[in-house]
């Protein structure tokens, strides 16, 4: 039972006559069994296709060509326009929203996660390249072309959560070379603000008789491991999780950035030396390599038997 998305699931791609998007749509297509993508919204050019893809000017042309509720959208149109098509999305009914565009300003994010959570919507993103389930479908730039996807993502029990888009690729592409498939892989975004953090997303991957392991990939900054870790020991995890923790040297280089714009050091708290000890501590294994990922899941897969 894949999380989140199936080889069911309808959605449309908002500003599909963009380049990104253009290529997006034909990656999603031609990927597994083919992403049913129902239509496609640009202001302006209603009556055009993207790939056979119909392109409407608003959601609600959209929904009402399909003749019923459409599950979800990717959302890749510019930051300043991004928070009006999101809210177009989830007034119309759209139930999960990927959104792919970065540098949206963090006020219209956080605006768009409220609304979302009022309504019951569920928001992957910003600054992300969306959600796979390998050999099924792809929503999103995850992966990149549908032939490359093929070769890094492998249908298996290992559920596959990051911030980063390449390091989901970068991981799931690593287990898949140790005979190890996945789930569902989420690229859940960067920024420091985002719709779904590691937590929030673990019910779903606990209630997927598939999924017998978690894999992340985190990076200094931002209190999400330590959500993690909550969660995990207050619902007592039954699914044994491994990490990599990315920028371990901004430990000993204060003020220096790194990666995405989530990765704010703001106290002791966020630094990579704490957030692991605090993740060892839920029994969550911190990988010091990417290559002792396979080994470290086949053994705590075992153990949990």
């Amino acid at each position: 039972m894949p999380v989140l998305i199936d080889e069911t699931t309808t959605f449309i791609v908002q500003g599909i006559t963009g380049r990104e998007a253009v290529n997006l749509t034909r990656e999603c297509l031609d990927y597994g069994k083919g992403a049913k993508i129902v239509g496609g919204v640009t202001p302006g050019r209603l009556g055009r296709d993207v790939h056979g893809v119909p392109v409407f000017d608003t959601v609600a042309q959209a929904v009402e060509h399909h003749g019923s509720p459409i599950d979800g959208s990717v959302v890749t149109v510019p930051p300043s326009f991004t928070k009006d098509a999101v809210f177009e999305a989830i007034e119309n009914g759209v139930k999960l929203v990927v959104i792919v565009t970065e540098r949206i300003p963090r006020g219209d994010v956080a605006q768009m996660v409220e609304l979302a959570s009022e309504r019951g919507v569920r928001i992957i993103g910003p600054n992300c390249l969306g959600i796979i389930v390998p050999d099924v479908v792809k929503m999103g730039g995850i992966g990149g072309p549908a032939k490359d996807a093929a070769k890094s993502y492998t249908p298996g029990p290992v559920g596959v959560i990051s911030r980063s888009g390449g390091m989901t690729t970068e991981m799931s592409s690593t287990l898949t070379a140790a005979g190890l498939g996945q789930s569902t892989a989420v690229s859940i975004g960067g920024d420091a603000i985002i719709g779904s953090t590691y937590a929030e997303l673990m019910p779903l991957f606990e209630a997927d008789p598939e999924t017998e392991a978690i894999v992340i990939y985190t990076e200094p900054g931002g209190r999400m491991e330590a959500e993690l870790a909550r969660w995990v020991t207050e619902n007592k995890s039954r699914l044994p999780i491994v990490a990599f923790m990315a920028g371990r040297f901004m430990d000993e280089m204060p003020g220096m950035s790194f990666g995405h714009a989530g990765t704010i050091v703001e106290g002791k708290e966020d630094t990579a030396s704490e957030k692991i000890a605090r993740l060892a501590e839920a029994g969550i294994v911190v990988a010091g390599e990417i290559a002792e990922i396979p080994g470290i899941v086949r053994d705590r897969m075992g153990a949990a038997v």
